[in-house]
């Protein structure tokens, strides 16, 4: 018998079960030690079994964007989301939490590390570290081998259909990353706006791998301070969202803006997709016929790169110190 065959074959009574929304997840059941031999792969065995870990950025997941669930591999139990995973720059996939945090257990080891298994199938996953984004700030990295990735669009046919709605709403939300100076007073305008769902200041648009705050600030790293935005296009659109951006920022002065001078707060709109390209250039061109502004606009609309998010310190600054520094404000 084939692996895949074999796979279908063990997973088969659970994704019968599945098609009952109040089916017991107890349908999730550890496989025999012979079972799981026959059907998971050397490496599988090894980290889910034996504690092992797989090496960084050579394995399935670590780049995975899809939407969908993340189960065990030696299960079927639903264990994470892609709508919590991040980029942690480890070379391992991280999420900011579990499906469900009932679904996977925490066991402190001897040299300090925290390690996360599957609740009803005992398989070791890998490790949760207090160092993810907030609120939680936690970050859980899990080596791919112990997980299997069932596509959102697949999750009806392979019996975890109540999960879907959550990739329904998902659909929902969109990502911009704009620069136009200190990060800062970007953030706390931004964040206010209706429809914005999350912000996080980082670095982009540079070459330099995991930049810090003080490399960037030399102008070396060819970053830009910048910010990732979350937004829901139903309540506020792309458009909107620019519109408030080349009104809270002065987008006519080069590598420039109030007291700070460098390539670091330039102006730059750092597209997603070809839409948001098609978008920011009518946007771009709407505000210099407007002529709001006596000097031509400065601001280079760039295809998005890796966006590395900044320190925690960082993170939310004029929450943490109100009437901080800032030059950004709204013109009419």
């Amino acid at each position: 018998m084939t692996r895949s065959l074999l796979f279908l074959v063990l997973l088969a009574p659970s994704i019968s079960s599945a098609a009952d929304p109040e089916a017991s997840m107890e349908r999730f059941l550890k496989p025999s030690d012979d079972d799981l031999r026959r059907k998971l792969s050397s490496l599988q065995y090894e980290v889910t079994q034996r504690c092992g870990t797989e090496p960084p950025f050579k394995n399935e997941y670590w780049d995975e964007h899809r939407p969908g669930l993340y189960v065990d591999v030696a299960t079927g139990e639903p264990l994470f989301s892609s709508l919590d995973k991040f980029d942690s720059g480890t070379g391992w996939p991280s999420f900011k939490k579990p499906l469900d945090a009932a679904g996977v257990v925490e066991k402190r080891e001897e040299d300090g590390r925290t390690e996360v298994r599957s609740k009803r199938g005992g398989s070791h996953l890998g490790h949760v570290f207090p160092d993810g984004p907030k609120p939680a700030g936690l970050r859980y990295c899990i080596n791919s081998a112990a997980l299997r990735f069932v596509p959102a669009e697949r999750l009806e046919a392979e019996g975890y259909g109540k999960y879907a709605p959550l990739f329904a709403r998902a659909s929902k939300k969109e990502t911009a990353v704009l620069a136009g100076g200190c990060f800062w007073g970007m953030e706390e305008i931004l964040r206010k706006l209706p429809g914005v769902l999350e912000t996080v200041v980082g670095y982009t648009g540079g070459t330099t791998e995991k930049p810090t705050y003080e490399q960037v600030k030399t102008g070396a790293t060819g970053h830009a301070e910048s910010i990732q935005v979350a937004f829901d296009p139903g309540k506020i659109s792309y458009e909107e969202l620019l519109g408030t951006f080349f009104r809270m920022h002065d987008p006519t002065t080069p590598d420039r803006q109030g007291n700070d001078v460098g390539t670091q707060y330039r102006s730059a709109i750092f597209y997603t997709s070809e839409a948001q390209k098609k978008t920011a250039e009518t946007v771009f061109k709407k505000v210099e016929a407007s002529k709001k502004w006596k000097r031509p606009l400065t601001t280079k609309i760039v295809k998005a790169g890796k966006f590395w998010p900044a320190e925690d310190a960082h993170q939310d600054y004029l929450q943490k110190h109100p009437g901080g520094y800032s030059c950004h404000f709204l013109r009419d």
